[in-house]
């Protein structure tokens, strides 16, 4: 029997049940649907729940998962995303999840049930939905808001309750034009010992906890600063290279970063990872544009543009660049087989590289954990005085 549905703002529902925290019932819809809320994606990767629960970049979206099973490992605290953040913030960002089953087996000792962890964070979740009809209709029309809600009374929602969420799904602003920044990411910096290691300063705009900890396998000593750090903050720490990460909303929205990293553009080598490969992408003269529902998932295959090499590569991201607003000096390094769409991008002339997708994976695969070895590299050998370029294709 159905006891929460998931309302999209078209009006179409798809019945479930609950699980995690409590729906919001539709007699109290009274103006913080909008902190519950969110754009519905589909994330396609087959494992890895709880490392999508607690990344950043899922802020202000609520997650289907297309394979037909979760939480039957349970979750472990020890696995989360979540960066550096001195703020008190909930650790989970996205807003529901929608599953076709969720376990109810005994985890390992240790862990929690995926059930708990939502309950534990307040999100809710709606299990028994036809997945499969709601990724063919993401897919085909285009992500969407929706809400998670439960019905006032009985077991099913009235054409009345259908059309007050709808009311409130209007009131959602759309993930086109969201700067999200301000839900996500250290408010401090949080400065590095650095003796003589590498330094990297990571710019955090909503950083996974992987993309610190592969910078730190590499003998980085890495300094992160808030989003809002201006180019002088960032050059006060002298790096030896800066890394812009990962995040949610729209990268055109993200105007004060995207003039940082202008600044910074031969000044020092820059990185950037996801919404960072977006925000470089407008720093150097490019366009972005927001996707008919982008790519959520670690399974996505991308091409090396430089040797034809194709890598497996887990993916979030909602927005892409347009490849034919790019200045003759930007190259398109890794290109998606699927779509063909820009996946990474190097400069010509000066040492800053990017890619869309994230070679720290957690969750997916490591097929492009090499590129952070490029990051560090092409930091470590301007610091000592000689070349800092990519072989450009």
């Amino acid at each position: 029997m159905s006891d929460c549905f998931l309302v999209l703002e078209d009006g179409e529902v798809f019945n479930g049940v609950s699980f995690g925290a409590p729906a919001r019932r539709t007699d109290e819809l009274d103006g913080k649907e909008a902190a519950e809320g969110g754009e519905v994606v589909f994330n396609t990767a087959m494992s890895g729940y709880h490392e999508m629960l607690t990344d950043p970049s899922y802020a202000g979206q609520i997650v289907a998962l297309t394979s037909p099973h979760a939480g039957n490992y349970g979750c472990d605290d020890a696995w989360s995303e979540r960066g550096p953040d001195d703020s008190g913030m909930a650790e989970i960002k996205l807003r529901g999840l929608v599953v076709r089953s969720c376990s109810s087996c005994s985890v390992p000792r240790g862990r929690i049930s995926l059930d708990a962890f939502l309950k534990k964070h307040g999100i809710p979740g709606i299990a028994d939905v036809d997945t499969r009809s709601l990724t063919i209709r993401l897919r085909e029309k285009g992500s969407c808001n929706g809400l998670i809600v439960a019905p006032s009374a009985g077991d099913a929602l009235s054409e009345e309750e259908v059309r007050s969420v709808e009311s409130a799904l209007r009131r959602l602003p759309s993930m086109e034009g969201a700067n999200l920044l301000s839900s996500v990411g250290t408010r401090t910096a949080l400065p590095a010992a650095f003796g003589e290691n590498l330094r990297f300063t990571v710019v955090d705009c909503g950083v996974k906890g992987n993309i610190l900890r592969e910078l730190d396998a590499r003998g980085a000593a890495v300094t992160v600063l808030p989003w809002t750090a201006s180019s002088e903050d960032v050059l006060s720490t002298t790096p030896d290279g800066v890394l812009f990460s990962n995040g949610p909303g729209d990268p055109a929205a993200l105007s004060s970063v995207v003039t940082t990293i202008r600044n910074l553009i031969g000044v020092v080598p820059v990185f950037g990872i996801c919404l960072g490969h977006q925000m470089i992408a407008l720093a150097l003269g490019g366009r972005t544009r927001k996707m008919k529902f982008g790519h959520h998932g670690c399974n996505h295959p991308v091409r090396d543009e430089r040797t034809g090499k194709v890598q497996v590569t887990s993916q979030n991201h909602g927005f892409e660049v347009d490849e034919h607003s790019l200045p003759p000096d930007v190259t398109v390094w890794f290109r998606n087989a699927n779509d063909g769409s820009v996946e990474g991008l190097i400069h010509g002339r000066l040492p800053v590289m990017s890619c869309q997708f994230h070679p720290e994976a957690a969750p997916g695969p490591h097929d492009s954990s090499w590129i952070f070895d490029d990051f560090v590299g092409i930091a470590s050998r301007r610091k000592e005085g000689s070349s800092c370029l990519l072989e450009t294709i």
